[in-house]
This record gives structure tokens, C-alpha cells and sequence, in this order.
């Protein structure tokens, strides 16, 4: 995996997923939003890391029984040992949520292993618990029944589908209060620092509209005037 630089997760921590989202958009990356989830406290931390992936299966009874846990080998007790820290672990579960992907004790596990965050396209249980953990956690709605019920961990740290996007291994996650954004791992430098300046731009595109400017030669910035005053609120603002 690679490492993410401590400049680039501090940019990303800065910006938001719809300004990635546009910076995407312009290299012809349109499917990188996962579909459907959302945060479980809706005040969490901005959350950044690299991307380590479960995926499950449909489940065939015979093979996912109670006592599978027994195992040290399966895969989802192994991904949250092996999960590194400052990453985010990314499960596959079919964008079903009949069942949990996981619940508040292995949450728990990866928030003190150090792990920066934990999506899901399905659903977590004893989701009011990990509300209040403090580590940035994303799924589709709660959910009681044990993962074993409908899902079958069958592998970890292999590209996947989570809520239609595509999710690589080192993949760059990207989550705050509108969702979750993957980016390209090759690319999570220069997203990083364009939208990093995009976002100062945005900045003070905000306060000019709450003065009262209009929009017209001011978002996009079509009239010169626009870059003089946003080099001299930059300036003013050390941005």
C-alpha cells in the first residue's frame, strides 16, 4: 500500500468531497461517490486514509456458521487486525443491509488499532454505540443481524464495488458530512493540492456572495476583477 503523505492527508482534511468530486469530474472520473451511505454521527472528523478492503459474499449456510469465528484466518476478524493505521477499511456487502457488516466491538478494535475510518454500503450494528466512538464510520442504515445471517467474508485487500464505486487497495477515501468520495491513488496528490487552492477560491467566493455580489463573472471567474480581489483576499487572509 502506498504511503499517504502527511501534506496530502492534511490538504484532504481541509476540503470536501463535492470540491473532489469536481476536481474528478474535469479527468473524466464521474462514478468515484459512493452511493448511499452516510455518517453515524453527523459531527465526525473529516475522515482521510487509505483504502483496505473486505469483501463479502452471499452466504451459503453451511460454510458460515457461529463457529467460523474460531478461525484466526477469517476474513473479517483478519481485516480488522490487519487494517493499518491511518488507513480506512472499505466493505463490500452487496449494498445490503439486512445484515451488519460489522458492529460496535470490532469498531472499537479498529479505533484503537489507530485506523482512520470505516465504510460500508450496508449496515452497522449497535450503530448508536459507534455513533459515539469518535472514529468517522459511514453505511446505509443500522442493522441487527449478524453478518453471518447474509454475508460471507471471503477476502480482504482486493479491489471491490462499495455503493457502485470502484475501490482499489491504497485507493484514497475521502468522507464527510455529504459522503464518501475513492480517489485514485496516483492521483491523490495533485487532487490534493488543486482542490486544496479550490477550496480557498470557494472561500472567498462565500463571503463575496454573503456581501451581496453576484455570481455573474465571479463563479467561474470570468472577469479580471474577480482574480485581483481574490489575490488581495488571499493575501489578507493568508490563504
Amino acid at each position: 500500500m502506498t504511503k499517504l503523505s502527511e501534506a496530502t492527508r492534511n490538504k484532504l482534511k481541509s476540503v470536501s468531497t463535492a470540491t473532489v468530486a469536481t476536481a474528478l469530474f474535469k479527468r473524466g472520473l464521474r462514478i468515484q461517490m459512493i452511493q448511499d451511505v452516510r455518517p453515524l454521527n453527523p459531527d465526525q472528523p473529516t475522515m482521510v486514509g487509505e483504502a483496505f478492503t473486505l469483501r463479502y459474499m452471499p452466504a451459503r449456510e453451511d460454510l458460515n456458521t457461529i463457529d467460523v469465528f474460531r478461525d484466526r484466518s477469517h476474513p473479517q476478524r483478519k481485516a480488522v487486525e490487519d487494517c493499518p493505521a491511518g488507513a480506512v477499511l472499505v466493505m463490500d456487502s452487496r449494498k445490503d443491509a439486512r445484515a451488519a457488516s460489522a458492529g460496535a466491538i470490532l469498531v472499537t478494535r479498529l479505533m484503537k488499532r489507530g485506523v482512520a475510518g470505516v465504510v460500508t454500503d450496508g449496515g452497522f450494528r449497535d450503530s448508536a454505540e459507534i455513533a459515539k466512538l469518535g472514529i468517522p464510520a459511514y453505511h446505509h442504515r443500522p442493522s441487527a443481524p449478524t453478518n453471518l445471517t447474509l454475508h460471507q467474508a471471503i477476502e480482504i485487500n482486493v479491489p471491490i464495488g462499495c455503493g457502485d464505486a470502484p475501490v482499489f487497495p491504497g485507493d484514497v477515501i475521502l468522507g464527510d458530512a455529504d459522503g464518501v468520495i475513492v480517489i485514485p491513488a496516483h492521483l491523490a496528490d495533485e487532487i490534493a493540492n488543486e482542490t486544496f487552492e479550490m477550496t480557498a477560491f470557494e472561500d472567498f467566493v462565500t463571503e463575496e456572495v454573503g456581501k451581496g455580489r453576484g455570481i455573474f463573472g465571479l463563479y467561474p471567474a470570468t472577469d479580471p476583477q474577480t482574480l485581483t480581489d481574490f489575490a488581495e483576499w488571499r493575501k489578507k487572509n493568508g490563504r
